[in-house]
Formats: structure tokens, C-alpha cells, sequence
């Protein structure tokens, strides 16, 4: 019982640096699509 529970603890120790090298390695995307509007000053209280 205490090799499969060190076993377990192997792969669940070795699935969370897996994922943490992923997602530091992972190049994601930018919205390419840029959107710019003016905001008339009406809208913001003085």
C-alpha cells in the first residue's frame, strides 16, 4: 500500500509541473481585432 500511494503521489506531483511548464511555455494568442471609440465628455461627470 505505501508503493502504490508514493506511485500516485509521483504522477499527481509530475501532472502539475506538466501543466506549469505548459502554461509558462504556451504562446497565446492576442485579440487581433482592435477597437478604439471616443467617449464624448458628456459622459463623465465633472
Amino acid at each position: 500500500m505505501k508503493n502504490i500511494s508514493r506511485i500516485v503521489f509521483f504522477v499527481v506531483v509530475a501532472i502539475i509541473v506538466g501543466g506549469v511548464a505548459f502554461l509558462a511555455t504556451w504562446d497565446i494568442p492576442s485579440h487581433l481585432n482592435i477597437k478604439e471609440e471616443v467617449l464624448p465628455d458628456d459622459r463623465f461627470p465633472r
